[in-house]
């Protein structure tokens, strides 16, 4: 059967894969890729064994189920390893750094200065320039206690003489 005036059923699948393909560079992530290569096996098997448009609707249904399903699971299983399992994760980065108050965490809320960023934090009441330890984060919002034995986690001790 011929659509559009006479085209080939074989050519009107391989140019849905180019045009499927071509959407897939111009649109980020990786889901159109599969469904064109759908598209060119679809045209591909068209080719090799004309069969009717329901048949190739079919064929084209099925093998970009199949392949969207297998890249998604190789992708997932897969995945990224790091050196730094927390690299996208700022706030757990954080924990253990000292920071120092700006204002006054008063009923457990304030601000903090931690580096060259001030963020809210949530903690034991504390006054401006209390140097105070960073003990997790919910979200934006640091967790802070006071500093254990005048000493920050992750700060070179002083030197004593004993």
């Amino acid at each position: 059967m011929d659509w559009f005036g006479g085209i080939d059923d074989t050519w009107l699948w391989l140019i849905l894969g180019v045009v499927l393909a071509t959407a897939e560079m111009l649109i980020p992530g990786y889901f159109l890729i599969w469904m064109a290569g759908a598209a060119f096996l679809t045209g591909l098997i068209t080719a090799l064994a004309p069969m009717p448009v329901p048949f190739q609707l079919l064929t084209f249904i099925v093998f970009s189920a199949f392949s969207v399903f297998a890249a998604r699971r190789w992708f997932d299983y897969a995945g990224t390893e790091t050196t730094d399992p927390m690299m996208n994760d700022r706030g757990a980065r954080l924990i253990g750094s000292g920071c120092i108050v700006t204002q006054a965490l008063d009923g457990g809320e304030g601000r903090v200065r931690l580096g060259d960023s001030e963020w809210l934090a949530r903690g034991a009441d504390a006054a401006v320039g209390t140097r105070l330890t960073v003990t997790g984060h919910d979200g934006t919002v640091l967790l802070v206690a006071p500093v254990e034995d005048g000493h920050i986690a992750g700060e070179p001790k002083a030197l004593t003489q004993d």
